[in-house]
């Protein structure tokens, strides 16, 4: 279950973030070859200087991203996704990317739960759900 976290120092409109979730999944889905169901997303929104990278001005919009996924994948795909992510911030969020910043922290299937029950390791095309 990726737990994908999304922190931006402004206010985004309610209508920007559903778009922005809708596509996250979506992205996440097909780069990560994986169905949506397990998917959870957070935004969160802070005030101006409640955020900042050392190569941005402290006025300047920032996204900090925390991508917490099952590992199994290659650094390519973990690449790709990031890259993706980036633009799509960039493209609804209005923050350029050299003001973005991700981290991607890996863990084993067994770490994330659902009600139903854990998941299981990463693998091809799978309906983590099943």
């Amino acid at each position: 279950m990726p737990h994908l976290q999304f922190e931006i120092n402004k206010k985004i409109e309610n209508n920007i973030k559903e778009e922005f979730i809708t596509k996250v999944m979506s992205i996440f889905s097909k780069v990560m070859d994986t169905g949506t169901d397990h998917i959870a997303i957070s935004i969160r929104e802070y005030d101006k200087y409640s955020l900042s990278i050392g190569r941005a001005d402290i006025k300047d919009d920032i996204c900090l991203m925390n991508l917490d996924i099952r590992e199994g994948r290659t650094l390519e795909k973990r690449r790709e996704l990031v890259l993706l992510y980036m633009d799509l911030v960039e493209n609804l969020f209005n923050v350029n990317r050299k003001n973005q910043y991700a981290t991607l922290t890996e863990h084993k299937g067994e770490d994330f739960h659902l009600i139903e029950k854990y998941l299981g390791s990463w693998e091809r095309g799978e309906d983590p759900l099943a």
